[in-house]
């Protein structure tokens, strides 16, 4: 305990360090006061008189014995804002009791450190965000997307990806790891990404032209539709919408959602292209027969043949699950493209040929996936002794020369 007489005589010394004492104890003693009000009243006023101390030492004792308190009085917290550097930055990033008028004030002047410092507040509003990243510092706007628990309205996190994260990889992947990231965007970003790792040399040099433009293709499409999946299941429908009106969605978009079992949005997609409910579509999709599939289909634009192509791997995809078995895929895949064949005797008409084409790229993706640890399985199970098969005879075998 100290004496007012005591208080009183530190408050007056000449010594800062002791000045000093009397300022943090003062804040310490105004936080946690319950007597009387004149008595709070007295050690309000000595805050205030605080403020005016020629020592940095005591006005800096004085912001740390506030500093955390959600009750410290905010004429006193706004004055310290104004002081020096090391006070000011301290109080801007720790002070609970400051609101977002009092840091979005601050934003608009404030040098790099002190934006540094209120990204790294505890909590930040959205309003304050805006303001940080309108000051169109790079390492301020990192430092908020990187931190999930900052909420970013949805038209700012777009527009920083239409500005930065298409350029930017750092903070493209900040971007993409943020959950409240819209799917338009998020597609965006995956492009960029995709065209990026396109023009690396180091995957330029892996792979062959025609095989990495295949790869990256198929990537962007898997893409594309896991978003739409994620979306359709979470009942947004403006990622779609948007896909529509740009005309994204392809017959080759279509088939992927369906071999990838990523039913919603391929349902989602019907349903827009359609102008026909989500449920409704859903539902005729997993329990239509083939004549209500194709007026359906037909609404949506599509030829009779690519009709005929998709109500029969719709069919497929009832009796087999497509999400999670590769194998099921790869079955499917091959039952169909070979039902083609055998139809038109090898000669696939030409408003087929784009889907052949995918189906027949996807045969050879989903078989090497397929069939990868499959034989140290079946060796790993088999209980008796076998061997491999051999050749009977002697004669070499060699590729042709290339």
């Amino acid at each position: 305990m100290v004496a007012y007489q005591d208080f009183v005589a530190l408050c007056r010394s000449g010594d800062s360090e002791e000045r000093g004492q009397a300022a943090h104890l003062a804040a310490r003693a105004y936080l946690g006061h319950t007597g009387p009000a004149d008595e709070h009243a007295a050690l309000y006023a000595a805050l205030i008189g605080f403020l005016d101390d020629s020592s940095v030492k005591v006005r800096a004792a004085l912001a740390y014995g506030l500093l955390h308190a959600v009750e410290a009085p905010r004429p006193v917290l706004l004055a310290l804002l104004q002081d020096s550097a090391v006070i000011s930055r301290a109080v801007a990033q720790y002070s609970p009791a400051l609101i977002d008028a009092d840091l979005i004030g601050l934003v608009r002047a404030a040098d790099l450190a002190m934006l540094m410092a209120v990204a790294m507040r505890e909590r930040i509003g959205a309003r304050v965000a805006e303001a940080l990243v309108a000051r169109g510092e790079r390492a301020v706007t990192l430092k908020l997307l990187r931190r999930s628990d900052v909420p970013v309205p949805a038209e700012l996190l777009s527009a920083l990806a239409a500005d930065l994260g298409v350029a930017d990889a750092e903070v493209r992947r900040a971007l993409l790891a943020r959950r409240d990231l819209p799917a338009t965007a998020r597609l965006e970003l995956v492009e960029a990404a995709a065209a990026a790792l396109k023009d690396a040399r180091i995957v330029k040099g892996a792979m062959a032209p025609v095989r990495l433009t295949r790869v990256m293709r198929d990537a962007m499409d898997t893409a594309l539709t896991t978003i739409g999946e994620r979306e359709a299941g979470a009942g947004r429908a403006h990622y779609l919408r948007d896909l529509v009106g740009r005309e994204r969605i392809s017959t080759r978009v279509m088939l992927h959602a369906i071999v990838n079992g990523h039913v919603l949005f391929f349902a989602g997609c019907v349903a827009e292209l359609c102008e026909t409910p989500r449920e409704k579509a859903f539902t005729l999709l997993e329990t239509g027969s083939r004549p209500a599939l194709n007026a359906m289909l037909a609404r949506c634009g599509f030829k009779a043949s690519l009709r005929n192509l998709l109500a029969r791997l719709i069919f497929h995809a009832r009796a087999a699950d497509l999400a999670d078995d590769v194998a099921a895929r790869h079955f499917v895949v091959t039952a169909l493209t070979e039902e083609l064949i055998i139809e038109h005797g090898g000669a696939i008409p030409p408003e087929l040929e784009e889907a052949f084409t995918y189906l027949s790229e996807q045969n050879v993706t989903l078989a090497r996936r397929a069939a990868r640890g499959v034989m140290s399985a079946f060796a790993g199970d088999t209980q008796s002794e076998r061997t491999m098969p051999v050749l009977l005879d002697d004669e070499p075998l060699a590729l042709p020369a290339a």
